[in-house]
């Protein structure tokens, strides 16, 4: 499987015959100095971790362009459906799995919000934010955290799906700061390799993965930081 980082929590992972864009913010996204054509080429599913638009980002136009489908929280859903016009859609939440031909995915909890606002200044609630645990045929298992805080029952994510690969924020201000996403993946997992995002893409985000590597301690071989449009082949 081939992962690409495609800037703050935005991810391409390409496996068998699927082309999985995850929270697929790239056009809005000053660090992100990559060809939108060429990653979304392809695209076959969009997962989704909550609705906050620096999430969201470009989904209802991939989606329109790719026909893919779009994976996320119920709410979601009908609001992409209702509001976006978008009907390839699978919904799902905390907890439930939904099963394609060459992955699985399982909305595991997050601490965080998840709201959009509309040009009338309105604030419409799209769910609860989620992790999404996938698991892969004949490839490790990866779970993006999405955006959240430390929270204790991160143990019994580790224990139900065993997860190789974290995809981790690190951003603070609005999602756990470096030390304590160190804190995390040291007391709740046991992570073959630890990919950081949710950094560096705006000015009141840490803006690199240095004191994460530091936070992380004899752990910090882990760490597989990525340039954004960079690859990890696993």
């Amino acid at each position: 499987m081939k992962i690409t980082w495609l800037g703050h929590s935005a991810f391409r992972f390409e496996i068998g015959n699927s082309v999985i864009l995850v929270d697929p913010f790239i056009k809005g996204n000053p660090k992100a100095n990559i060809n939108f054509d060429e990653v979304t080429a392809g695209t076959t599913h969009i997962a989704l971790t909550h609705g906050h638009s620096d999430h969201l980002g470009d989904t209802v136009e991939i989606a329109k362009t790719t026909g893919a489908t779009v994976i996320a929280n119920a709410d979601l859903c009908s609001w992409l459906r209702v509001r976006n016009g978008l009907s390839s859609l699978e919904d799902g939440n905390t907890g439930g799995t939904i099963g394609f031909d060459d992955f699985s995915v399982t909305f595991v909890d997050a601490k965080h919000s998840s709201a959009f606002i509309t040009d009338d200044g309105i604030a419409h609630s799209l769910g609860h934010s989620n992790g999404l645990m996938f698991h892969f045929r004949d490839a490790p298992s990866v779970l993006h955290m999405g955006d959240t805080d430390i929270f204790s029952d991160m143990a019994l994510i580790q224990e139900l799906h065993e997860p190789d690969i974290g995809i981790v924020p690190i951003g603070d201000r609005y999602t756990m700061g470096s030390a304590v996403a160190a804190l995390s993946c040291q007391k709740y997992f046991k992570f073959d390799k630890i990919i950081p995002c949710h950094f560096g893409s705006f000015p009141v985000l840490e803006p690199s993965v240095d004191q994460f590597r530091v936070a992380m301690g004899e752990d910090g071989a882990k760490v597989q930081a990525l340039g954004v449009g960079e690859s990890l082949n696993v």
